[in-house]
This record gives structure tokens, C-alpha cells and sequence, in this order.
């Protein structure tokens, strides 16, 4: 690449050059330089722009030991499947740290769906008892079918539960369990909670679908849907039960999972462990076979710079990226 050009990487060359594994890999190394205070997250900017009940914004941060330093901007766009688009929509943008100048654009559709899959991903490499066998997940919209397949490469499953607020979204979910050869079944929460040794929750809600006492004991719990002020997808007693795990607590407290719990009192932000410090073999995890764990899942902007960084790599060393000059 000449001095001043820009790499640029589509959508299309994103799903083409970064695959699971490298998402999972990117995610993992981040996490563990956010727990050691090698990388850094800046505030979160989210906020409804009054038109097309769109919610817009940035995430950004600076990665010292990954050397990667940029942010994502886009939002939510709910109309956007009339139109067949993904409501998603973002773009990924990297900087030279050494200098500031702008180095790569990269599309953030795909690497937000892989990336967020990752997350959950590491939780369970992580935190789920190692003789899991049953996978619950509780929703079914775009995002459960990156989850599904990402999570059933950490742990040997042999089924799949799951329960959607919308029924008749199942059967997409279900295909994806066949093709990845695992016996499927439509479940009401309550079965869901009873069978399931791990369980996802990939919703947009703002009211607890999962309730404490359906749980077992042993059970890992991803929260991957809340992000944003006011969403909630369980039981804030759930989180005063297990043993709480995420990304970056401040965001946990603030717009995660955790707001919830804490808002009520019934946990504060020290009863919180950075997921990062486990990876770095500083915390134990998971403690006892019985014990319930817990991963909220905020979404930070370092994942998303981690992932797009190996974009841009991958599409520059096999020659699929596009330049532009500033």
C-alpha cells in the first residue's frame, strides 16, 4: 500500500477473508489486553436520531498491544428488512496510531455479527461445564444463526432448544441445527431453562424472557442482546445468583445486563469480573460443576476494531482489498 492510500473492504471481501476462528482469536486476544489494561474503550455515543426510528452512533477505542486504534459508526435501522437490508448497519474505520492518518474503511455488517457470535463464543470456551450437551437459545432473528454455529465449535453438543417471542421464526434456526447435525426442538422458556446446559439470549427485548427459577444448576448463561439503556433479556435476580462475567464492566453496569440488577441493588459493579481476567489466567472462571455463570455481553468497541483489523490484514496480503487516496 502507497503513503495515503486507504484500504478499502467491503462487505462482500469481509465475509470472504474472515472466518470464525479468526473472529474468536481477535475477540479472545482483546479481551485479555482490556483485562490487563493494554486496550482501551472510549465512550459510547448512542443516540435516536428522530428520523426513521433510527438509533445512531460511535464506538472507539485504542488497542496499545494489538496496535490497532479506530472506531465504528452506525446504528439501528428498523425498516430496514422492507427494504432488504440488515437493520444493522455500520462501518469500521482504523487509524494509524503512529500518525492519526486514516489507513482502512472497513464494512461493519458481517464483523458486527461475527464478532458479537465470538464474544459468546469465548464465554463458553471459558465457562461452560466441559460435559455441555444441550444448547438453548432464546431468540431467532438474524444474529441467533452466527450464534448457533459459533457456539457449537466450543463444546461437544448434541442438541438444540429454542423459543422465540415470534414462533414462525424458528424454522430458520432449526435448519441451521440440521445442517450442523443437531437434533432441534421448539421449547416454551420454562423447558428451555430446564434442559438447556448452556443457553443464549439474542433478543431485542426490554422485559426479562428468562426467569431465575427455570435455571439449573451448572448452567452458562450469554446474554447477548442488551446493549443499550433499558434492554433487558432475564431475571435480574438471575445475575444475584451466578457468578457475573462480561466485556467491560463500566458498559455491564451502564447499558448491559448488569443495569438491572445493580439499579435494584441486589449486585454492584465489584461482584463483576472482566471476562479478560480469566483468559489471562488471573481469575478461576467457573469454580464448581453447580456453580450458574453468567457472560453480559455488552458489545464493545474494541471487538469490532480487533476483527476489522484482521479484515483489512487478510484482505491486503490476499489481494482482495481496494485503495483509495486522501
Amino acid at each position: 500500500m502507497q503513503t495515503g492510500d486507504v484500504l478499502i473492504v467491503g462487505e462482500d471481501i469481509c465475509q470472504q477473508v474472515v472466518g470464525r476462528k479468526d473472529a474468536f482469536d481477535a475477540v479472545e486476544a482483546v479481551f485479555g489486553a482490556m483485562a490487563r489494561g493494554d486496550a482501551y474503550n472510549f465512550p459510547v455515543i448512542r443516540e435516536a436520531i428522530g428520523y426513521a426510528d433510527a438509533l445512531y452512533g460511535f464506538k472507539s477505542g485504542f488497542d496499545r498491544a494489538g496496535q490497532v486504534l479506530g472506531l465504528k459508526s452506525g446504528g439501528y435501522w428498523p425498516g430496514n428488512m422492507e427494504k432488504g437490508l440488515t437493520n444493522h448497519q455500520s462501518t469500521v474505520c482504523l487509524f494509524d496510531p503512529d500518525t492519526g492518518r486514516l489507513s482502512a474503511l472497513v464494512g461493519g455488517n458481517y464483523l458486527t455479527a461475527v464478532r458479537t457470535a465470538a464474544s459468546s463464543s469465548v464465554s463458553i470456551a471459558h465457562l461452560a461445564r466441559r460435559d455441555a450437551k444441550v444448547l438453548g437459545m432464546v431468540g431467532a432473528g438474524h444474529q441467533s444463526a452466527f450464534q448457533l454455529r459459533a457456539a457449537v465449535e466450543q463444546r461437544d453438543f448434541d442438541k438444540v432448544v429454542a423459543w422465540n417471542p415470534h414462533p414462525e421464526m424458528l424454522p430458520r434456526l432449526a435448519a441451521v441445527a440440521e445442517e450442523l447435525g443437531l437434533a432441534f426442538g421448539a421449547v416454551i422458556p420454562e423447558e428451555l431453562g430446564a434442559q438447556a446446559d448452556v443457553i443464549i439470549t439474542i433478543t431485542s427485548a426490554f422485559e426479562p424472557l428468562v426467569m431465575t427459577d427455570w435455571i439449573k444448576p451448572g448452567t452458562h448463561v450469554a446474554c447477548m442482546g442488551t446493549d443499550t439503556k433499558g434492554k433487558q433479556e432475564v431475571d435480574p435476580a438471575l445475575l444475584a445468583k451466578a457468578a457475573v462475567f462480561t466485556d467491560e464492566v463500566a458498559q455491564s453496569v451502564s447499558i448491559g445486563e448488569a443495569q438491572h440488577a445493580v439499579a435494584r441493588g441486589m449486585i454492584s459493579q465489584d461482584d463483576i469480573t472482566p471476562i479478560g481476567a480469566v483468559i489471562n489466567g488471573d481469575h478461576a472462571g467457573r469454580t464448581n460443576p453447580d456453580q450458574i455463570t453468567l457472560f453480559d455481553g455488552t458489545g464493545v468497541g474494541l471487538q469490532d476494531l480487533a476483527v476489522a483489523s484482521v479484515a483489512a490484514r487478510l484482505a491486503q496480503e490476499q489481494g482482495l482489498a481496494g485503495h483509495a487516496a486522501l
